[in-house]
């Protein structure tokens, strides 16, 4: 039994007690936001200005309209997908098999609800079913997270995850038991990491806008600049889905409560908090200062993109021309780690793009208030945190190598700072 205890990985997020603390915390932040939003203060640290009620937050139809959703992207998912691309090897030396159709996604509903708008659908009340409707995404995934958790119990060892199987039911069920949960070729975890959460937040966006030109007349320029940006990100997500079967959510984390929240919940409804605010608090915003920070969001997606296309090319086919010139250190794995380009100047050249474009995207939302800037906060809390998980596994995975590459390049996320 000392052995095996032995074997498992170091239990993350403050074990069980963490994870149970997260549990509370995150979907509690979440609606803390979205009442703090439309509050007249918009203090992100001062109390909401009341506390919703059952009858508030639950609806009937706002659930009817979130399973119609979620039911909505399962079936484009089904479709005939561009590509069909495999994913890592796995335990048992197979190699799970992915549709590639989330940007064709992304463009069906654009299409679809471009048609609901025009025969007449309201999609300018979309902000005023944000609480029911995050109440009906808080309760699925805390439903489906626990059917996650009971398919996992039948589930073979080598469908398993590293992480989620520590024995405690709490911390597992956070963290998640399996990792490829599947009814055939139908994939949870890949299905809900891009898809009802990233086109329901632009979807959000979108509402939000329309509703501020109900009110206003016509959507301010700093409206028209998060929905902008969060728009190119979405899509570039969706267009290079391809990417994610590389990530550490895909390849090394369970499918638990930690990613059916965060990917169903979380993102729609507190990525779109920049543009929440501007609908209840709206900010001037003149064209120079608007170049500025279109600037700033370029300069972030260009090294968001470069490096993350570096890489993948690199994964792919280190023969490629793009790649082949790169320096490499040799793994004990037979894998190489890249020690040029993109991912010789930092460790993780794309998360201080993201880091950039986050910034960029709550500018337009002026400095008076801290609560648009939550998104920059919690993004680099996650990516630090992210990053210090990463280095982990990959000192695990490559030994000596890993170190040489540290070695070689010490910074982790910004050159000479951190």
């Amino acid at each position: 039994m000392a052995s095996l205890q032995g074997s498992r990985p170091p239990l993350e997020f403050g074990g069980p007690l963490g994870a149970a603390a997260l549990m509370l915390l995150l979907p509690a932040t979440m609606f803390h936001l979205l009442l703090v939003a439309r509050s007249g203060p918009a203090r992100l640290l001062g109390l909401p200005p009341y506390l919703p009620g059952p009858e508030v937050l639950w609806s009937p139809q706002m659930l009817l309209l979130w399973l119609t959703w979620l039911g909505l992207q399962a079936a484009f998912y089904l479709l005939p997908a561009r590509k069909v691309a495999e994913g890592q090897e796995l335990k048992d030396k197979s190699r799970l098999r992915y549709p590639i159709n989330g940007f064709q996604a992304l463009v069906l509903t654009a299409l679809l609800v471009g048609l609901a708008v025009c025969a007449g659908l309201p999609l300018g009340a979309l902000p005023e079913m944000l609480l029911p409707l995050a109440f009906a995404a808080t309760l699925t995934a805390f439903i489906f997270s626990l059917l996650l958790y009971l398919k996992a119990l039948v589930a073979p060892a080598s469908a398993l995850a590293p992480g989620g199987n520590s024995g405690n039911p709490i911390y597992d069920f956070f963290l998640g038991r399996e990792l490829n949960p599947r009814i055939w070729s139908f994939d949870f975890k890949y299905f809900c990491e891009l898809r009802p959460g990233l086109i329901g937040w632009v979807l959000i966006n979108l509402g939000l806008l329309m509703q501020e030109a109900e009110l206003r007349g016509t959507p301010s320029l700093a409206m028209w600049l998060v929905n902008g940006f969060q728009l190119l990100y979405v899509a570039d997500a969706l267009w290079h889905e391809e990417a994610v079967l590389t990530t550490m959510d895909i390849t090394h984390d369970g499918f638990g409560f930690m990613l059916a929240f965060g990917d169903l919940a979380w993102v729609p409804f507190t990525y779109s908090l920049q543009a929440q605010f501007l609908l209840h608090h709206p900010q001037p915003l003149g064209l120079p200062m608007a170049s500025v920070i279109c600037l700033m969001n370029a300069v972030g997606y260009y090294i968001f993109r470069g490096a993350n296309s570096q890489k993948n090319t690199f994964r792919k086919n280190p023969s490629d021309p793009r790649v082949a010139g790169l320096e490499t250190i040799p793994t004990a794995t037979g894998r190489q780690l890249l020690v040029s380009g993109w991912w010789g100047m930092v460790r993780h050249p794309n998360y201080l793009g993201d880091l950039i474009m986050a910034l960029a995207w709550s500018l337009p939302c002026g400095v008076s208030h801290l609560l648009p800037y939550f998104y920059v906060l919690y993004f680099t809390a996650l990516l630090v945190h992210r990053e210090a998980r990463d280095e982990q596994q990959c000192l695990r995975k490559y030994g000596l190598a890993w170190r040489e590459y540290c070695r070689r390049v010490p910074y982790r996320i910004l050159p000479y700072v951190y």
